[in-house]
């Protein structure tokens, strides 16, 4: 296919449902722009360099993937990157309503910048990041559904 994406996100912290995501991407795109939300209306557990770092660290054999971070409207950065295309994973039908409105505002703001959903792989549909901080939080089991380093960096969080 080609072209730009950008895959937007919190990422607090990425799993492997985001990075089943985010690989699937970097297949079908030529550049694809893991893009960390600041979003001031949400209280992450770490810092918007923290989540670049583990992001970075997850993703470096991915050589057409680079990571980055945004404040304001995913459009106005789509278009600062040259950006054709935003991905969106999904998890459940549940995410889809959601997903549909941002889409469709962002269709709003700019219509040359194409939305592409793509399902998670069965066996993280139930994968969120907020489950996986509550676990680690109480030294529950994570390392099915995070990477080493991110399993290292909640431990260290949480001690």
């Amino acid at each position: 296919m080609g072209g730009i994406a950008v895959c937007p996100g919190s990422f607090d912290p990425i799993t492997y449902g985001h990075l089943d995501i985010i690989k699937r991407a970097a297949k079908v795109f030529e550049q694809v722009y893991v893009v960390v939300l600041n979003n001031s209306s949400k209280k992450p557990l770490f810092t918007v360099e923290e989540r670049i770092q583990l992001i970075e660290d997850v993703t470096k054999d991915l050589k057409n993937v680079k990571v980055d971070s945004f404040q304001g409207l995913l459009m106005d950065y789509a278009k600062s990157v040259n950006a054709n295309a935003v991905i969106r994973g999904l998890r459940a039908v549940s995410d889809f309503e959601y997903e549909m409105q941002i889409t469709s505002m962002n269709r709003v703001l700019n219509d040359e910048v194409e939305t592409f959903f793509i399902m998670t792989n069965n066996q993280y549909s139930f994968l969120s990041s907020s489950i996986v901080k509550e676990v680690a939080k109480y030294n529950g089991d994570i390392s099915e559904l995070v990477p080493d380093t991110v399993e290292k960096a909640l431990k260290n969080k949480f001690q």
